[in-house]
């Protein structure tokens, strides 16, 4: 009896194993031989349901960011709240940031290949932000998406540069509250009326 094939199971292997893959060693670095293996796929799967490896890495950072999205909204009455959560997802998530930083080195300032899902994304959440200033609950001080870029900046940092709160702040369970507390702080005075 043959094998029964299931291509979204295999779609789905192929996504988890090209999300460690490009999280681990870049786009440059990543290996499509090694996500096949890792995946139990054919190579040719691969171009088949994701594109090159480009599209791929497209494919993936973007789905990466709506899974953000969906399980971490950002919300302009509580923001030390959302920050609380956007930390703790980096933390249960760490490949997500290292996806952005080696887009970040690879790329730099030039679009993937079909942006316009990550585009939605981010302008929902400036939306967001401005529901916020429009509202009163936080500041209009600052430009909305300027304003969102800061406070991801804070949150996002002490995820990708752990070196630096070792370095600075200490690696023990309380440093880390304190380091936590802290970014709530800047956040709360970067957002007050």
């Amino acid at each position: 009896m043959a094998a029964v094939r299931d291509p979204e199971a295999t779609k789905a292997r192929i996504f988890d194993a090209a999300v460690a893959e490009f999280a681990r060693h870049g786009i440059a670095g990543a290996r499509i031989d090694r996500i096949a293996a890792a995946a139990k796929a054919n190579k040719q799967l691969i171009y088949a349901y994701f594109g090159n490896k480009a599209e791929l890495f497209t494919q993936v950072l973007g789905r990466c960011m709506v899974d953000l999205a969906a399980a971490v909204p950002i919300d302009p009455d509580d923001i030390e709240g959302w920050i609380d959560r956007l930390l703790d997802y980096h933390a249960a998530h760490p490949e997500l940031l290292r996806l952005l930083f080696w887009e970040g080195i690879e790329y730099g300032t030039a679009e993937l290949p079909d942006e316009a899902q990550r585009q939605d994304h981010y302008a929902r959440k400036v939306a967001s932000i401005e529901d916020g200033q429009d509202r009163g609950v936080i500041t209009d001080a600052i430009p909305p998406g300027d304003l969102l870029f800061l406070l991801i900046a804070i949150a996002n940092w002490i995820a990708v540069v752990p070196q630096m709160g070792r370095i600075l702040t200490g690696t023990e369970d309380t440093d880390r509250a304190r380091l936590r507390a802290s970014v709530k702080e800047a956040a709360r005075r970067l957002t007050a009326k």
